[in-house]
């Protein structure tokens, strides 16, 4: 069985193409495109606010949605429209 030796240069390149590699799987998750429909859950876990919560946001109209058959969505475009619009800028 033949021996190599591996060198201070040879574990640089490794590192490097391991530091590489890695990059690129955390470009290619944070490329994630969301769905453009969510229903609540997803909503609820997305704000992490309480089912009560969401139903007073759909109550009072802040968060508009659909309902088919029973099932509501949510536009996540709407979501983040609607986060946007109520953003708080303090002024020191």
């Amino acid at each position: 069985m033949p021996t190599s030796i591996i060198t201070t240069e040879d574990l640089r390149e490794f590192k490097e193409e391991l530091l590489e590699d890695i990059k690129a799987m955390i470009n290619h998750q944070s490329g994630f495109a969301p769905k453009k429909w969510l229903k609540s859950p997803e909503v609820r876990d997305l704000l992490s606010i309480s089912p009560g919560t969401l139903q007073n946001l759909r109550i009072n109209g802040t968060l508009p949605y659909s309902k088919v058959g029973g099932v509501i969505y949510y536009d996540y475009e709407e979501i983040v429209k609607v986060l946007e619009e109520n953003r708080i800028h303090n002024k020191f």
